[in-house]
């Protein structure tokens, strides 16, 4: 059912023929949907007749809803007969003036389809080995981050140096005028961490506790509320108090404040460090090989990939990216402040993400194709019951919920990354 033409950037274009007997299944579809609201004077609602409405309304009121509804059949019959993969929604192309009762009619549908993947070098391919030793800087610097985490803060007797903690009050005017956002009281401020306005930090430096003072700057060109981008602006402050961290000594007892099981001592610490450090650099080397690996094969493989199929992956992404902000109570207009960018610039990096998740998506799965990559049942039931761990439920409850596709499919996805991997040519 229905003529195809091949088109550009994986799309295909299927002209499809709608019998009148289709079309009058159609309008009885619409006529059902809607009888039960139908009023017309003299009937009660509900009980008019399929006749006596076409008589006062006409057929053609009942052609919008039948097409609606025998295209989606048409169509999804046409793409399944075709055996069509299709990757985003269709373009419909009909002539409304061709569409009357008793008489066939044909329309098109344009709809980009899964792209063929030409497979590259996926194999044998250089990669220079990486190495996990993790050096004494590297352990000193990281019980240096754990000193830091446990310095306390003491109050200061005198004026406000770089790297103290300052609490005070504040409020912003603009044209001697407050405005909104720009009032606290008892906030906590490190001087010199450029959380505020630039300029704003130098000028608290010297001020003593108790201190009253007027600060002037000028917000940036490009500040995230336009109302007040480029302003200049005073805020009035109130300094309430001086903190300075105070860093604990590293020795046995700053260790055994620690509370970590079986370590005492400076020396069990920097072991311990060393383990763990060992331990990431591994993890995070065998990911760059991942990368490396996946990166590569989808470099070396040729596929057209059609816009539509980027958007629609693009929208999923900014779909679940707004979910996830939501989950974590932040609005996404002020999710995208906290990331720097405007909708367009974050739109435009979903994009160029996307696009690059459906390549290594596509290569993968044709590597997969290539090699005879399948998942065994053990397999499966091994990634089920994982998941039932992860999430603290019974298998039977996992099997329920989830797509035994998508198992299959990630226990696929898995062997073909790992069959990339150990077929890296390694290097030194």
């Amino acid at each position: 059912m229905g003529k195809i033409d091949t088109l550009q950037d994986s799309r295909v274009r299927v002209e499809i023929e709608v019998t009148k007997e289709q079309f009058d299944h159609g309008l009885d579809h619409a006529f059902e949907s809607i009888k039960k609201d139908v009023e017309i004077k003299g009937f009660r609602k509900g009980k008019v007749t399929r006749k006596i409405y076409e008589q006062h309304k006409g057929v053609e009121s009942l052609y919008e809803e039948a097409l609606n509804h025998v295209i989606a059949e048409t169509y999804y019959q046409a793409i399944t007969e075709n055996d069509l993969q299709v990757v985003a929604q269709p373009k419909i192309d009909l002539d409304i003036t061709k569409v009357e009762r008793g008489k066939n009619f044909t329309y098109t549908a344009t709809v980009a389809v899964k792209p063929e993947v030409t497979l590259g070098a996926y194999k044998d391919i250089e990669f220079k080995s990486l190495s996990n030793d993790v050096t004494d800087e590297e352990v000193d610097k990281d019980i240096e981050q754990l000193i830091s985490q446990n310095a306390e803060l003491v109050l200061k007797t005198g004026s406000i140096e770089e790297n103290d903690t300052a609490v005070f009050d504040f409020e912003g005017f603009v044209n001697g005028e407050p405005f909104e956002g720009g009032k606290a009281e008892n906030h906590e401020l490190v001087i010199g961490s450029n959380q505020f306005i630039p300029g704003f930090e130098n000028q608290m430096i010297g001020m003593n506790p108790g201190e009253e003072k007027d600060i002037t700057v000028t917000f940036p060109e490009e500040y995230q509320a336009e109302a007040l981008a480029g302003k200049e602006a005073v805020f009035k402050i109130k300094l309430h108090e001086v903190k300075v961290k105070e860093v604990p000594e590293l020795n046995d007892d700053f260790v055994k404040d620690l509370d970590k099981e079986g370590i005492t001592t400076v020396d069990q610490l920097k072991t311990d460090v060393r383990k763990r450090l060992v331990d990431e650099k591994v993890k995070a080397n065998e990911n760059k090989k991942i990368d490396f690996a996946v990166e590569a094969a989808s470099s070396n493989a040729n596929m057209v990939v059609p816009e539509d199929m980027i958007t629609s992956e693009k929208n999923r992404m900014l779909d679940n990216t707004k979910r996830q902000a939501e989950q974590y109570g932040i609005p996404f207009e002020q999710y995208l402040q906290f990331s720097g960018m405007s909708l367009e610039q974050f739109e435009a990096r979903l994009m160029e993400d996307a696009q690059k998740s459906i390549r290594f998506n596509l290569t993968l799965e044709a590597i997969a194709k290539a090699e005879g990559i399948t998942a065994t049942e053990t397999e499966i039931d091994g990634k089920y019951a994982e998941l039932a761990k992860q999430y603290n439920m019974e298998v039977e409850q996992i099997k329920s919920q989830v797509n035994p596709q998508a198992i299959e499919q990630e226990v696929v996805v898995k062997k073909t990354i790992d069959f990339l991997v150990e077929n890296l040519k390694i290097t030194a």
